[in-house]
């Protein structure tokens, strides 16, 4: 089939593919250029003496250790979990469902959004698992599928994942004793997440990026590339063991022992949900996935074999994470972040101040790609902006986590999980994403000047 008719978005979304194929930077070395930027303009704008930067810099190295174990524990359990044999039959009817290239491409990103909206984390690997799962089923059906684009369209759902349950400053206002109670108390999440207006918005931009990611797809059949047949390869299987004559081999095949580890983890978080009632963080996240897969999987061995296959994903979130928390240091021991918010701040009006907290936001997220690690070093300056200007701490709050979200179509870094799993580079998914970072910042941008204006 050739598309003859011209589509607007796909004719937009051409010189980014382009432009990002050429020109941008692999995810590591993005990272490095950005320390350096950051250096650099901590000198020039903050008055810090090289040395002093050097060590705001050396001293952030290891400040998101702990966040770097969660988020790499996070991947693994969840590429195993997708790689035991009843997820994997679920996933294969899933694949089946469309019977149109844009009903594909659709699905994907419905599916992420949903996701996200109930976990960022989730909704990375979800739409990473989606998107192979329904090109392995395009290809069975002989449904020319552009792949690029398809897992273009899983990580634009994650476009709304600060709207949505685990909204990383919503939560951190949310909770008891947090370290800006004394100044705006505690918001609840019925103001933030739960919020009328952040709703609508969501869904708002949910149904836009569901209609927008079919609109890219290549008008002419020779631009389409479909999945690669190695990807169709099941790494993960096994292979039959014969005979189990020792005492260690039928221990470790003994799938009673996986069984009852998986259930102690499923009591452990239901003890925790009685006591503390229902919530999600990536350590109840992480636990989920492993006792899940640990009762999917066929004995304790072979749960280990799926996790090596798995632990070559996260190679790139160990290495550059350590990087982007020494960015966090420079802008907050040096007080970079706060002169760059208030340079934002000192242009606003009462009206618009929740519109600049979130181009705030997105320029910040790009420098720190982690929307605690963010929300505590720009937080509590836009929440004295806010003071200043008698605005509301929740408008402050929306704007900051829009932002965030919206320029993660231009930052590579959360692309690495998703993109493990897909088995893709970044630079054939961004250029389309470029255009859903266009789409998106129109429909945030103008929410919170609505938002203001109210």
């Amino acid at each position: 089939m050739t598309y003859q008719r011209v589509r607007t978005f796909d004719k937009l979304a051409k010189p980014f593919v382009r432009l990002v194929d050429k020109y941008y930077p692999d995810a590591f070395l993005f990272v490095i250029i950005l320390s350096i930027l950051t250096f650099v303009l901590a000198i020039t704008l903050t008055g810090s003496t090289s040395s002093e930067t050097l060590k705001a810099w050396g001293g952030g190295l290891p400040k998101l250790f702990t966040f770097t174990a969660q988020i790499t524990i996070v991947m693994i359990t969840a590429h195993a979990l997708a790689h035991t044999s009843p997820v994997e039959k679920l996933l294969v009817k899933l694949g089946d469902i469309p019977n149109k290239p844009v009903q594909a491409y659709a699905l994907v990103t419905f599916i992420s959004g949903l996701a996200s909206l109930f976990a960022w984390s989730f909704g990375l690997i979800v739409g990473g698992i989606s998107a192979k799962f329904i090109a392995i089923g395009c290809e069975k059906k002989k449904i020319k599928i552009h792949y690029p684009l398809l897992v273009a369209s899983a990580y634009s759902g994650y476009v709304i994942w600060h709207m949505g349950y685990s909204s990383s400053a919503a939560l951190f206002v949310a909770s008891e004793g947090h370290s800006l109670v004394s100044r705006i108390g505690v918001i609840p999440v019925t103001e933030t997440i739960f919020n009328s207006f952040n709703i609508t918005v969501a869904l708002l931009t949910l149904i836009t990026i569901t209609i927008i990611c079919p609109l890219m797809r290549p008008s002419r059949d020779s631009e389409i590339i479909e999945i690669d047949t190695k990807l169709l390869k099941d790494k993960s299987k096994t292979k039959n063991i014969n005979e189990i004559n020792s005492f260690a081999q039928r221990i470790e095949n003994n799938r009673y022992l996986s069984f009852l580890t998986g259930i102690s983890l499923i009591g452990y978080i239901f003890l925790i949900y009685s006591e503390k009632g229902f919530f999600l963080d990536l350590n109840i996240v992480s636990w989920t996935f492993l006792s899940i897969g640990l009762l999917l999987a066929n004995s304790p061995i072979h749960y280990v074999k799926l996790v090596n296959n798995a632990a070559l994903t996260v190679g790139p979130i160990i290495l550059q994470y350590p990087f982007y928390a020494g960015i966090m240091g420079i802008m907050a021991d040096t007080g970079l972040i706060k002169i760059l918010a208030d340079g934002i701040a000192s242009v606003a009006t009462s009206e618009t101040l929740g519109f600049f907290s979130f181009l705030s936001g997105g320029l910040v997220n790009m420098f720190i790609p982690s929307g605690g690690g963010q929300w505590a070093v720009q937080g509590p300056v836009m929440i004295q902006a806010a003071e200043t200007l008698n605005v509301q701490p929740y408008v402050i709050v929306l704007g900051v986590a829009y932002g965030d979200q919206w320029t993660n179509m231009i930052q590579p870094f959360w692309t690495i999980p998703l993109l493990a799993i897909a088995g893709l580079h970044m630079r054939q998914i961004m250029g389309y994403t470029f255009v859903i970072f266009i789409v998106t910042g129109v429909i945030y941008g103008s929410s919170m000047l609505f938002l203001g204006s109210g």
